[in-house]
Formats: C-alpha cells, structure tokens, sequence
C-alpha cells in the first residue's frame, strides 16, 4: 500500500512538474520570441504567413498533414526567387480554424490569404503529402494564376480510396495516436521529448537544420491545437479524397512529381507496420499523379522516406528550379 502510495504520488509530482514547466515555457516563448510574418484574420480566427526573396514569381507552399516543414526550405528557395508560407489554421501561430479541416475549405483560405496578403501570381504551387490534394484545387480553380507544381511524395484519390484493410486500420492507429498526442501535449509530455532532442534521435536528419527553424516547426507540436488539427485533417482525409476529383486535368500546367524510395525506411520503429502494401498503394498513386497534366515529370528521391523535405531536400529545391528554368511567361 505505501509503495503504490509513493508511486502515485511520483507520478503526480512528474505530472504537475512537466506541465508547469510546459505553460511557463509556453508563456515565455510568447513574451520573448518574435515570429517572422504577419496575421491575418479570416473572419474569427487569424492565419500566420511569412514571405522571404525576391521574383516575379512566387512559390506558394502548403505544408504535409501535421507539418510546417515550409520554414526548413524557405531560405533556400528566396536565394531563387520569392517564397510563401503559410500555417494551416491550427498549426504553428495560426489559431485553430471552427471550419471542417478538408481540402476545399483549405483552398479557400488560402486563396483569401493570398488575396488579403497581395501576393500576385503567377504562382508556383509545391504540396508536400497532403499538401498535394490542396494545391491541386486550387490549381483546378484558379489555372490562370499557376504556372506550375511541384509534388512532394503526393496522394491521389485512385489509391487513397481503396486502401486495404491492414492500411486503413493504420491511418487509424495515428489517429488514436493523435488524440492520445492531445493530452501528451496538454500535460508538456510532448515539449519535454522535444527538448530532450527526442526528434532529432527518431530523425537524425533534423540536426542539418538551423536551429531557429527546427525550433519553429518543433514548437507547433507542443501545443494540444496541433494534434487536434491532424486528428481533424486525418478524419476528414476521405473527404479531401473525394473532392479532389474534379481536378484530374490541370491542362498543360508543368508538373514534377518527386517520388521517394519508400513510405518508411525500414526500422524497429516500422517493423510491425504493411510496409509492402503501403508501397504497392503508392506506386499507384505516383501513376496517377503524372496524369494530372500533360506537361508532367517525375523526380525521384531515392534516399528518402516519405519525409523528401526532411531527407533530401535539395531535391524539392531542384525541382523548383526546373520549372522556373521552363519557359512559362
């Protein structure tokens, strides 16, 4: 009975300790830090952006599921030409949005976000994972403002629509992952890890980053608005499916498709998961995805995980630079 009174009482104390420390932290980082970019409201909830370089045009980034990785490539695209950012309404320093998280909603604020910022196209869309569905739709609503794409390890519907069932039954294990990430990040468990450097050990290829970028996307994942976002774009990643459909020809937009090796490079961290069957889904979706344009090329990045922008993001910067070097104008 003393024993489990004393281990009790430790886990409180650890409890109350990690989330004192989490909100004084979190209290801190608010009063000293100065975040690059500017607000905007979109009618309740305001949205975080940041523009970098010079060009007349500008590359316009929408982040992976859960990701804000923008800030680790944004000063090697403005030594090209101009760049944009921004963080989807619930991550990094935009507040959390009351609207459903799937791709149309999403295309719409970013086109009011583009409208309210006066950013003037033409534009250069790169959508990292999820990203990809949003940057089609907006390319499909808006061709005339796009003068090209490229696709970070990209989704299609053909594939995402009919997983089997050992991958449906992953995309919901995260989902519980990032509900359970909620409380994680609500008690400073989450801050904890990552100021143990836990990141960097689960991905050593964090440690090439400068430090104030790692520290801005590191610090999106240490508050609970964060994982509750991915768990709302992850529920809704059916719906997103599905409306994405109507933007399967993008006409002869130039379009680079950058293929990675693999969804997960294998580890004991991997072990147990359908790695062949997550694979044989993606080699239908990179097929897919060359299709949206009849001006369409594929890159691949064979030394990467699904993660291009963390492994080998030169690639995304080559990219780039080939269809600025296209004759578009």
């Amino acid at each position: 009975m003393n024993n489990q009174f004393l281990l009790n009482g430790f886990k409180f104390i650890f409890l109350f300790l990690t989330t004192s420390y989490h909100w004084l932290s979190t209290f801190w980082e608010k009063s000293q830090q100065v975040t690059p970019g500017n607000l905007i409201d979109l009618g309740g909830y305001k949205v975080h952006y940041y523009q970098k370089g010079e060009g007349d045009i500008t590359v316009v980034f929408d982040h992976s599921l859960g990701g804000i990785e923008g800030y680790f490539l944004i000063n090697k695209i403005a030594e090209i030409t101009k760049v944009f950012i921004y963080d989807r309404p619930g991550y990094g320093c935009s507040d959390s949005s009351p609207k459903q998280r799937c791709s149309e909603e999403i295309v719409y604020e970013l086109d009011q976000i583009l409208q309210k910022a006066e950013v003037s196209p033409p534009y250069l869309l790169v959508g990292d994972s999820f990203g990809s569905y949003n940057v089609r739709l907006y390319a499909h609503y808006f061709p005339e403002r796009v003068c090209g794409i490229v696709l970070t390890d990209g989704l299609h519907e053909k594939g995402m629509l009919n997983l089997p069932l050992s991958v449906k039954l992953l995309k919901t294990f995260f989902l519980s992952g990032f509900i359970i990430s909620i409380v994680g990040a609500t008690l400073g468990l989450i801050r904890l890890l990552g100021d143990l450097k836990v990141f960097e050990l689960i991905k050593p290829q964090l440690k090439k980053f400068d430090r104030d970028s790692l520290i801005l996307v590191k610090q999106s994942f240490y508050h609970p608005k964060h994982w509750l976002t991915m768990a709302r774009e992850i529920w809704n990643l059916e719906t997103s499916a599905t409306q994405v459909k109507k933007a399967n020809n993008l006409g002869n937009i130039p379009l680079i498709s950058i293929k990675a090796k693999t969804f997960f490079n294998p580890s004991i961290f991997t072990f147990f998961l359908p790695l062949k069957a997550i694979n044989k889904i993606r080699n239908i979706i990179h097929d897919e995805l060359l299709k949206l344009s009849s001006n369409s090329s594929q890159i691949l990045a064979n030394k990467s995980s699904h993660f291009v922008w963390i492994d080998e993001p030169e690639i995304i910067i080559s990219a780039i630079k080939q269809i600025l070097n296209l004759d578009l104008l």
